[in-house]
């Protein structure tokens, strides 16, 4: 199992300056040492250089059917992606203390379907710090207070009936790939205060990622905006222990009274300091999936990016089934390793039948490392 030890680094101060905001005071670097499971290989993190940037301020108006933005300032629709990037520094920073925030290790279990036919999910989008390990706390961009965001589990031809309340200070808006509808209208940022709400009714079946589409996207899914909605087939797959592995980003900046925030250059780097399943590097290495002997297990693995591709794979074992787009069709079968795109989802199936502890990893290393890494644990 993995273990966690700081280690101290040399004190760096940040690079760059934000037009009048000052930089985030410079702290001491703390790098921690992880062992990769069976490989046995320990790399520190990496301290971030530079604090975070994009919009500055959330758009003025009413709930109409486009939010308004104050004259001369672009709209921030998911169509706008890269033609919106200033500062923002004070929407990015955290807050308070990290010290009194509690770890809690995500739930991968797949929820079972409801009885009804019609979802009414009404969400929120709020910025909180979420304890990721013991020693570090993120300033998260959030839906329903947490990172990923709630598992959805519905079948082909149920209605979404989804509502998205801003409860943050800059725009957000909600991109469910499972839908197929005018983004425009769907897809639209709302500032603080507002609500948007739209129904669809999904047509395939199969893993799907949703995630805010304000602009700059990378901004707003590098910071924890992203989850998984499951659409099961109309026909029954066989039955199976169901889980959901969400693979995500962290580019990380420097810490500020114990919590530390997303950046956004370094988003651009493509150099991430985590890449974890389901927002917490390491976690089902310290607290592993169980499962028994002969059971048949899913995973749903979707993976939010915002930019790498997620090598999936489970080291001692092969798939028997994987489904590349739609399930059942899609399948193809005695698969070792499958790549799963950012912005993709797909079905990973094998029975376990030998006992014993099986890493489940992004077999890319430098990113399995860097936190995307776990046990299957399969007990006789």
């Amino acid at each position: 199992m993995a273990d966690f030890r700081n280690l101290a680094t040399p004190d760096q101060a940040p690079d760059a300056e934000h037009d009048e905001t000052a930089l985030l005071d410079s702290t001491d670097r703390r790098g921690f040492l992880r062992r990769a499971s069976v490989l046995s290989l320990a790399i520190p993190g990496i301290g971030a250089a530079i604090s975070a940037c994009g919009p500055s301020g959330a758009p003025q108006g009413g709930e109409s059917t486009q939010a308004q933005m104050p004259r001369g300032r672009p709209n921030p629709d998911s169509r706008l992606d890269t033609a919106l990037h200033t500062r923002a520094a004070a929407a990015t920073s955290p807050t308070g203390s990290g010290a009194s925030v509690a770890y809690h290790r995500f739930d991968p279990a797949l929820p079972p379907l409801a009885k009804e036919r019609t979802l009414k999910l009404h969400w929120t989008a709020k910025a909180v710090p979420i304890r990721v390990s013991d020693d570090l706390v993120v300033a998260a961009w959030t839906f329903e207070g947490d990172t990923p965001g709630p598992i959805v589990h519905c079948r082909v031809g149920d209605t979404i009936e989804f509502t998205l309340t801003n409860e943050a200070d800059m725009p957000h808006s909600m991109d469910f790939h499972a839908a197929q509808i005018d983004p425009k209208t769907a897809f639209r940022s709302v500032a603080k205060g507002q609500s948007v709400t739209y129904t669809y009714s999904p047509k395939y079946p199969g893993a799907f990622l949703y995630h805010c589409g304000t602009a700059p996207v990378l901004m707003h899914i590098g910071s924890g905006m992203y989850g998984a909605i499951v659409v099961s087939p109309r026909e029954p797959l066989p039955p199976a222990r169901e889980f959901v592995l969400v693979e995500g980003e962290s580019y990380l900046g420097a810490a500020v009274n114990g919590v530390r925030p997303y950046d956004y250059t370094k988003m651009l780097s493509d150099l991430p300091d985590l890449v974890t399943f389901n927002g917490r590097p390491d976690q089902y290495v310290r607290d592993p999936i169980h499962v028994k002997v002969g059971e048949r297990v899913r995973f749903w693995v979707v993976n939010a990016g915002p930019t790498h591709p997620c090598a999936f794979h489970v080291v001692g074992e092969q798939f028997d089934t994987v489904y590349l787009g739609a399930p059942p069709a899609s399948a193809i079968h005695g698969v070792q390793t499958f790549s799963v795109a950012a912005g993709g989802g797909m079905g990973f199936e094998l029975v376990c039948d030998v006992p014993g502890e099986f890493p489940f990893v992004n077999h890319a290393f430098g990113h399995g490392q860097k936190g995307a890494i776990g046990f299957l644990v399969v007990d006789g």
